[in-house]
């Protein structure tokens, strides 16, 4: 049933067997053929050690790749020293691959091994190449044009003197239009046989926008700008929303990100200003004006100082002597306003009672759980709570690709990089601070030892990756992707995994997928195409679609034989199909993505037919659609094809 990496050592001896089969002219038309591909290899170091340790490269060539520090300029020296091998020593063509067929070589890349089994499965055809183009289209007209020299001046008045009088009218002929326009002119023509008169570009018509002209147009005015305005700040340019500005809401866009007005300030280079409204501007006009003379709305907020409140000098006894002064100073931090108008002591008793009366009012029960979605500006994440520690100790936040501390969390938006992460972090727009304050959240102690306060190296790459399973949610004994932070149980994992034989560094499939998707496909693939295509060449595909679905079934519905849970199943369903029995015939029965596609689909079909529209039928249907989106991304098919 299981698919794991002995598989690949096991077959390796006949597969060097069958290379000797082939003769060295076949290997070097494959080798010449697939230089593209082994050229995109993620972190070719191990490939090329092993071709250096069997002095199949040169050390200049080698260190030349390996000192490459952009990925665009390591493919092309990857490319280069392929093209070197194919040119000055393609009589070890047989040992090059053998040397990258080897079972370490193949558990790291997965190109390699679509290589090989495209090699030794028979599905590459050995047709004759067409030959290089080495000469230009017309090679006589060439050849004449570089043989023969320019003449002199003295040449060509001796070459005039001989010629006859029929050559000597055409020659005139030829001349009369450059003197016949000279003459039109109202000056001189300067022009000769030697200096010919230039062609004149053709005028073509000049689009450009008012706002980049020097015109002052009022742009606010124009009804494509009714939502929206085009904004710039210092050397940064985005789109401002009218309603989101009225309500006091990141109103700014550049790209995928939002910005507060004064957050843009800061993007655009201008903080030095303090005032956004006179530093950014719609064409040549600022935001004041614009809001002066009605164009726009703005809130009005006013600040206070809460700096010698009573509630400010009671934060400090919230927490004992054994939390760090790290809190304690968040804390300060997050009570502590910028200075602005200064209001009577009635005015600050009413905004105190109001704070008080609306921290009272926060439901405490939303907080409840071991973990807590949270937001930092445009970042966001999964806090959980076992794993805190401080805002430098213990990585507690879970984003798609990777566990930060709250501060490096903080980063994630450069934005916020200057301001409190106590402050900027929120849960349900509630910032973290709160949550400390109420004890939702707790400080360890400044002589903590835990292994989430320590800083040896051994414990901070633990917390890189995740306590629990990816797929099934359950502590145990995990195996560590060493590129993402998921972990895996050895059966849970696809292939299944054998702890004995992974080596220093181990990818999952997801990783693997991903990265083999960024140079597969560079066109678009029709789904009958896909559905078509060898199973063997797409196992890896499959797997994480399997993967994806394991891992969304959360009550394990589709995971084992329907019959066992309900004795009367087959009385309604008389093709039952489940996912066990998909990833068990994924190894020996399927011949083409198809027939893997087919055998899917009944599962979600035989769902439908028997549940109807309960939960679990609302579940099947949540469970194909993601199946089908899926599938459509990594084949990269066009959805309007589907």
């Amino acid at each position: 049933m299981s698919r794991s990496s002995g598989d690949i050592s096991g077959n390796l001896s006949s597969d060097m067997e069958q290379l000797d089969f082939l003769t060295n002219e076949q290997l070097l038309q494959f080798f010449h053929c697939k230089k593209t591909e082994m050229s995109c290899i993620e972190q070719p170091h191990t490939f090329l050690n092993q071709l250096r340790d069997h002095n199949l490269i040169p050390e200049d060539k080698y260190q030349k790749v390996i000192r490459s520090t952009t990925k665009h300029t390591r493919e092309k020296r990857m490319y280069e020293l392929l093209d070197w091998f194919e040119t000055k020593r393609p009589e070890f063509i047989n040992l090059f691959w053998k040397c990258v067929f080897k079972d370490h070589i193949l558990q790291q890349y997965v190109v390699l091994r679509l290589l090989r089994n495209n090699l030794l499965d028979g599905s590459f055809s050995f047709e004759k190449l067409p030959e290089k183009e080495l000469t230009p289209e017309d090679p006589k007209k060439s050849t004449e044009a570089v043989g023969k020299p320019k003449m002199q001046k003295g040449a060509r008045e001796k070459e005039g003197k001989t010629m006859d009088k029929g050559e000597k009218e055409q020659e005139a002929a030829k001349k009369r239009p450059c003197n016949e326009a000279s003459n039109d002119r109202e000056q001189p023509c300067t022009s000769s046989q030697l200096t010919p008169i230039r062609k004149r570009r053709s005028s073509k018509p000049i689009f450009r926008s008012p706002i980049m002209s020097d015109e002052d147009e009022e742009i606010w005015n124009w009804p494509i700008y009714r939502t929206h305005l085009p904004v710039v700040c210092g050397g940064k340019s985005g789109i401002l929303h009218r309603e989101k500005l009225a309500r006091g809401e990141m109103c700014i866009q550049v790209k995928k990100r939002w910005f507060s007005p004064k957050d843009f300030e800061e993007f655009g280079g201008k903080k030095n200003c303090k005032n956004w409204k006179t530093s950014i501007y719609c064409g040549k006009t600022t935001l004041r004006s614009l809001i002066q003379e009605g164009h726009l709305k703005c809130p009005n907020l006013k600040r206070h100082r809460r700096g010698t409140s009573p509630s400010h000098l009671e934060r400090r006894c919230l927490f004992d002597s054994s939390q760090s002064e790290d809190s304690i100073a968040g804390l300060e931090a997050h009570s502590e306003e910028e200075e602005g108008q200064q209001q009577s002591p009635e005015e600050n008793n009413v905004a105190e009672a109001a704070v008080a009366e609306s921290s009272d009012e926060t439901d405490l029960s939303a907080f409840k759980g071991d973990c807590l979605s949270v937001t930092c500006g445009s970042a966001r994440g999964t806090l959980y709570k076992n794993r805190f520690a401080s805002g430098c100790c213990g990585k507690c936040i879970r984003t798609e690709d990777k566990w930060l501390t709250p501060e490096n969390f903080l980063k994630e938006d450069p934005t916020l990089k200057k301001s409190h992460w106590m402050n900027s972090i929120h849960c349900q727009d509630t910032p973290l601070s709160f949550l400390i304050e109420k004890r939702i959240l707790q400080f360890h102690s400044v002589h903590c030892k835990c292994t989430l306060c320590s800083r040896e190296p051994q414990h901070l790459k633990e917390q890189e990756n995740d306590d629990e399973c990816f797929i099934c949610s359950q502590e145990g004994k995990l195996i560590c992707c060493d590129t993402c932070p998921r972990s895996f149980h050895c059966q849970c994992h696809l292939p299944f995994l054998d702890e004995n034989i992974l080596g220093d560094r181990w990818m999952c499939t997801y990783c693997v997928l991903n990265q083999s998707l960024e140079w597969r496909y560079s066109t678009q693939m029709d789904f009958q195409a896909a559905l078509q295509k060898n199973i063997s060449d797409f196992t890896l595909h499959c797997q994480y679609l399997l993967l994806c679905l394991y891992k969304a079934d959360k009550q394990r519905v589709f995971v084992l034989d329907p019959h066992l849970a309900v004795s009367f199943y087959s009385n309604f369903i008389k093709c039952p199909m489940w996912l066990d029995k998909v990833c068990e015939n994924l190894d020996n029965c399927y011949s083409t993505v198809g027939e893997f596609y087919s055998d899917i689909l009944k599962i979600f079909d035989n769902c439908a037919e028997f549940n109807k529209d309960n939960d679990f039928g609302k579940t099947g249907a949540e469970l194909r659609n993601l199946f089908e989106e899926e599938f459509l991304r990594i084949f990269n098919i066009n959805i309007t094809e589907y």
